[in-house]
């Protein structure tokens, strides 16, 4: 009995990436009245094809019920919400957009970036398959496609008159379980002399940071530059520039155009960074041998600390109910006899429990109101803004954890 298949080139998977164990669907936050129900929980097994070198997980549960009532708005991170603004002034400017360009966004939330382009009377349209969020992004004034996006949802867009000067999608790729086909539906929504950004974390970024809690069932590939490349290639688009940024514990930018189009020609930034992959050995099964010995290590070293802690008598709640805290937590085993509990500046998560570990989820204020001796930062890549945020903490001697990509307690 064969195994499953690459999704991109359609190779047998025969190759562990990293097993984090069985875990619940991320975003699949809880009320008090579905505590005692019976949760389903999946395979969190990372597979690695031997040809087109994609790490990727199967398609356990449909996208339809991961993206049902979504839980995730983009608009609660400031830090996030910086950067949508300034890549939003920065791609006017560049592209000369105007009254008459249109900017289209894939996986578009709850209008966090096209709202900055949309203060400069530019003309958007957002993509968003989740409706509860796309109905925030509507109420802003944004018009929004409820739709999965593929090549047919891209036809429809394209048989209204509508294609696009501007095509975004970020951290949307990874969510894709049919990449040829949302790959085959930008080309198909993308002006002749149009571009396409998207922003991915890197794989070569994950592996070094330990970043493996950002492993869940939403997100189903996660890429290197070249095979990200490859992708594009296969559908005739062309990668022509590329840039490094800090977000998400690491992410690309890739700027893709018409294979056809040679209007722009391609950075030498793109060799510079192939030649940086292929010296980290991504170009090579023996390169990603060691990731999974460093994530059990990680989670020896936290389950070691929350031990010592709890031993000693002192309290410990988190900070942030990302869906990257599910995947840590789940696979370490810690609930609600190691962290009181978690809170969240989003409405939607407060007062509903995590998944699997049923660890109650309350205002930023409790942290106050509890005083807790130490501060568990679950969404590690905005510590500073958190660390800034909840200042208090340190007023009562309490310390913040960090738990990625080791755990660090800050002074």
């Amino acid at each position: 009995m064969s195994g499953p298949l690459c999704r991109l080139c359609g190779s047998e998977l025969r190759h562990s990436f990293v097993d984090l164990g069985m875990s619940p669907l991320s975003n699949a936050y809880l009320t008090a009245g579905e505590l005692d129900k019976m949760e389903p929980f999946y395979p969190l097994h990372v597979r690695i094809c031997d040809r087109c070198f994609l790490v990727q997980l199967e398609e356990y549960e449909c996208p339809g019920t991961i993206f049902d009532k979504y839980a995730y708005f983009s608009s609660y991170s400031e830090s996030w919400l910086r950067h949508a603004r300034e890549y939003s002034e920065r791609m006017a400017q560049e592209l000369a957009l105007d009254k008459s360009s249109l900017v289209v966004e894939i996986g578009s939330n709850d209008g966090y970036l096209l709202q900055f382009f949309q203060a400069q009377t530019i003309p958007v349209l957002g993509v968003e398959p989740a409706e509860n969020v796309a109905t925030v992004a509507e109420q802003k004034g944004i018009p929004t496609v409820v739709r999965f996006f593929g090549t047919i949802t891209a036809l429809e867009v394209v048989a209204t008159g509508k294609q696009a000067d501007l095509l975004i999608g970020n951290n949307v790729l990874a969510h894709v379980p049919q990449l040829n086909d949302f790959v085959a539906g930008l080309k198909l929504l993308l002006k002749p002399h149009g571009i396409i950004t998207l922003e991915f974390p890197h794989l070569l970024r994950l592996m070094e940071g330990n970043q493996f809690d950002t492993i869940y069932h939403e997100h189903f590939s996660y890429f290197s530059f070249s095979t990200a490349e490859r992708l594009f290639k296969e559908h005739d688009l062309t990668v022509f520039d590329v840039e490094e940024l800090l977000t998400h514990g690491g992410s690309l930018r890739v700027y893709v155009r018409h294979s056809d189009d040679n209007s722009r020609q391609v950075s030498a930034r793109i060799a510079q960074l192939k030649n940086d992959e292929m010296k980290a050995g991504m170009l090579e099964l023996a390169g990603y041998s060691c990731f999974a010995e460093r994530v059990r290590e990680t989670k020896r070293a936290l389950l070691d600390f929350l031990i010592s802690v709890k031993r000693e008598g002192k309290s410990l709640v988190g900070y942030g109910a990302p869906a990257k805290a599910n995947t840590l937590l789940n696979y370490c085993g810690v609930g609600t006899d190691f962290l009181d509990y978690t809170v969240d500046l989003s409405p939607h998560k407060q007062n509903r429990f995590l998944p699997g570990t049923h660890i109650p989820v309350y205002h930023p204020d409790r942290i106050q109101q509890t005083r807790p001796d130490y501060v568990l930062i679950l969404p590690w890549n905005l510590r500073n803004e958190i660390v800034a945020q909840m200042a208090c903490v340190r007023e009562w001697g309490g310390r913040f954890v960090i738990p990625i990509p080791r755990v660090e307690v800050l002074d």
